[in-house]
């Protein structure tokens, strides 16, 4: 099974270090303070050997921490911020800010199916990534941009995805109802550059003595006994 223990929002260190410098943030993702370890999906997508690449288009509210959770797991190729839901016209984000394109905030996340499957890219989606039970909005960021939202590029995704929201409130993981939309059939389109990258930039922008390239993590920084 996938080890989450290493997921635990590096967003509050970056938060707590730009606000620190006088950046303003947006709102991070609410589950900040709340990550959990649910279980795995019963369905997943079959391992294939053959298979080197894959992409999952999530929406969780706030596009920078989302990119940032997932530019930390292993096996992810890369992360790009944009939007996705509407039309190719309005793919902008001052435009997508009014909440009436039909777009979400969203990432695109390449991975490699031979070591984190889809259904793990989901697991770290719902319990990290940001609240999956608020609906149309994340913390203080409110609108149908920030909406919870998969967006499968293909079928099997579709189904997988399908499958995991029915489990998870099946089985009661969250105290409220999963309210993720699984909106297939629709385009992603990369934000600005300036979106992109924003947490680990910043800090070495602001903060560049501080800045390391590799993070640091809990399991490798605990003293040895």
């Amino acid at each position: 099974m996938l080890r989450l223990s290493f997921l635990l929002r590096p967003t509050l260190i970056f938060a707590a270090l730009l606000l620190g410098a006088g950046l303003a943030l947006r709102g991070l993702p609410s589950m900040a303070e709340s990550a959990r370890a649910i279980p795995p999906p019963a369905l997943d997508e079959p391992a294939n050997p053959q298979a080197t690449s894959e992409v999952a288009v999530l929406a969780g509210g706030c596009f920078w921490g989302v990119q940032g959770v997932f530019q930390h797991v292993e096996g992810v190729i890369g992360a790009v911020s944009g939007y996705a839901g509407g039309a190719s016209d309005t793919a902008h984000y001052e435009t997508v800010s009014t909440g009436t394109t039909g777009h979400a905030e969203s990432v695109r996340i390449a991975f490699d199916p031979r070591r984190v499957s889809y259904g793990h890219i989901l697991q770290i989606y719902f319990s990290v990534a940001h609240d999956p039970t608020e609906l149309d909005r994340q913390g203080p960021d409110v609108g149908t941009q920030y909406r919870s939202a998969i967006f499968p590029t293909n079928p099997q995704q579709t189904r997988i995805a399908e499958a995991y929201i029915a489990q998870l409130n099946q089985t009661h993981v969250f105290n409220a109802p999963v309210v993720t939309k699984i909106e297939s059939g629709r385009d992603f389109y990369p934000a600005e550059e300036y979106h992109q990258d924003f947490l680990a930039r910043n800090l070495k922008r602001v903060l560049p003595d501080f800045y390391r390239a590799t993070p640091v993590l809990v399991a490798a920084a605990a003293p040895r006994s």
